[in-house]
């Protein structure tokens, strides 16, 4: 499938590395001028450098820290005040793993500002623009734990829930205005994230971290993990043209295989 988002701006939280990178990486390759939006200004700069730009895009980024939602709040609004986004990307870095019995409300207060808060007051800003223009794409990167609860993911779990079903209920107010609202449900990918969760894991386990990875790739029906350019496609399918009446889904996406719509 062709996909053309030649013209169109866009704005993917998270992209400094792993799934967040691979999908600004395909966005910029099918057209799209991008701007990242992390804490790693190194990192930040030479993605930019690495983009595609044959179809005259431009490419920038914002120096961010979601977990200090004040201080992100202000810079997003300046953001917002001298540019406008067709397609936003809603993905941040994951709260500390661990277990319901770990964790004290202060904690899931900490995750409610990182995972819903950031997402909901960057979308507030965002819609006035698709509204005006009759067009926008709003993709929220959450997890399959909404689906299936991983119970050293508490935090995740709760929160990333919270986001899919604000995300499904504003689908439905925006959609007569040519705006579709998806969230994709990451499962197992190749990210830092992962290597990290698993080698948490392993250690309580009293297992190595190459033992966990086997037991997740046996997991997954093509029988590896996937790789974050498989997740970049799908993103950029559901920013263009031809994924104008899908909104309001859940997709659930694991180890590069599509599992259902």
């Amino acid at each position: 499938m062709n996909i053309s988002l030649k013209g169109k701006n866009a704005l993917v939280g998270g992209s400094s590395k792993g799934i967040g990178a691979a999908i600004a990486k395909q966005l910029a390759a099918s057209g799209a001028s991008v701007t990242l939006m992390a804490r790693s200004e190194g990192r930040m700069q030479e993605l930019v450098r690495e983009m595609d730009r044959s179809q005259g895009q431009k490419h920038q980024f914002l120096s961010v820290d979601f977990t200090d939602f004040e201080a992100y709040k202000s810079k997003i609004a300046r953001y917002f005040e001298t540019n406008t986004v067709d397609i936003l990307v809603n993905n941040t870095q994951g709260p500390e793993g661990g277990g319901a019995l770990e964790k004290k409300v202060e904690d899931y207060q900490n995750a409610f500002d990182l995972l819903f808060k950031s997402v909901v007051y960057t979308t507030e800003l965002a819609l006035k623009h698709m509204q005006e223009q009759q067009w926008g794409r709003i993709i929220n990167i959450a997890s399959i734990s909404v689906k299936e609860p991983l119970n050293y993911l508490a935090l995740s779990n709760t929160i990333r829930a919270a986001v899919v079903t604000w995300a499904k209920s504003l689908a439905y107010d925006v959609a007569k205005d040519g705006i579709t609202v998806n969230s994709t449900l990451t499962g197992y990918f190749d990210t830092d994230r992962i290597a990290q969760l698993n080698s948490k894991k392993a250690e309580k386990m009293g297992v190595s971290p190459d033992e966990v990875r086997s037991n997740m790739e046996e997991q997954v029906p093509v029988k590896r993990i996937g790789d974050p350019k498989e997740y970049g496609y799908l993103v950029t399918f559901l920013a263009s043209e031809q994924a104008a009446f899908i909104t309001g889904t859940h997709i659930p996406i694991d180890g590069g295989l599509l599992k259902s719509l």
